[in-house]
């Protein structure tokens, strides 16, 4: 199973005005880092970065003048994209600025049915919270000290490593046979760790390892317990 852990960094809030300005992803199949990720800056097409944007991810208007715009990097982004499942933390934030990118050249919005909320999946496993990145980070113990600020890249790869706790942990890509969906995994698109695996059992079972002599001084010393044992009363 192909996923794509994505981040956005933008120009201000409002999806409708403001504009992406960088795009950072990497690649998950089965569920381990494939090395392979897609890194743009953007050009936001004469729309000004906020302060208070420039505060979080810093990423000045003077570093975009020479970026190439949305338009340009789509066919690329596609090209890496392909049809794997989208994963991103508060995934509704940056689905939104996508698709009012797209539609301004005219390409269909996202599928909601391929995207997976990461801030949902968090929410749902670690009721109490806090789930933001950084309290994830700190919660699987993921290094993020070169989180200084947030970048659309960065930001990719330790989500990456953080969904994969959320799912279950590397274990959760050993190949196991899965076999049963929960509500909240159909709600969500996620195979996470309500997910049943059915691990076929052995024709012939493996011989005990306990020798008659220990069998025996087991029951021996079973036998010193008298009634006090709470297996030994009645139901």
């Amino acid at each position: 199973m192909r996923e794509i852990i994505f981040d956005t960094e933008t120009t201000g809030l409002d999806n409708k005005a403001d504009r992406i300005i960088e795009i950072g992803a990497v690649e998950l199949d089965n569920r381990f880092i494939t090395g392979r990720s897609f890194h743009v800056f953007i050009n936001p097409d004469g729309r000004e970065v906020h302060p208070e944007a420039l505060a979080v991810h810093g990423i000045s208007n003077e570093m975009l003048i020479d970026k190439p715009r949305f338009a340009e990097i789509v066919d690329d982004w596609f090209a890496f994209v392909g049809d794997a499942r989208l994963i991103a933390h508060n995934a509704g934030f940056d689905a939104g600025f996508f698709n009012e990118e797209f539609a301004r050249i005219g390409f269909p919005a996202l599928d909601p049915a391929r995207i997976v909320d990461s801030l949902a999946l968090a929410r749902r496993r670690h009721p109490m919270g806090p789930n933001s990145l950084d309290a994830l980070c700190k919660r699987y113990g993921i290094d993020n000290s070169r989180r200084e600020k947030h970048g659309a890249l960065l930001d990719s790869e330790l989500l990456a490593e953080v969904y994969i706790e959320l799912v279950g942990g590397k274990q959760a890509a050993l190949g196991l046979s899965v076999v049963a969906d929960t509500a909240a995994d159909k709600a969500t698109g996620s195979e996470g760790p309500d997910k049943v695996a059915v691990v076929g059992t052995r024709a012939d079972p493996l011989p005990p390892r306990l020798t008659a002599a220990e069998a025996a001084a087991h029951e021996e010393m079973i036998g010193l317990l008298g009634e006090a044992p709470l297996w030994r009363r009645p139901a």
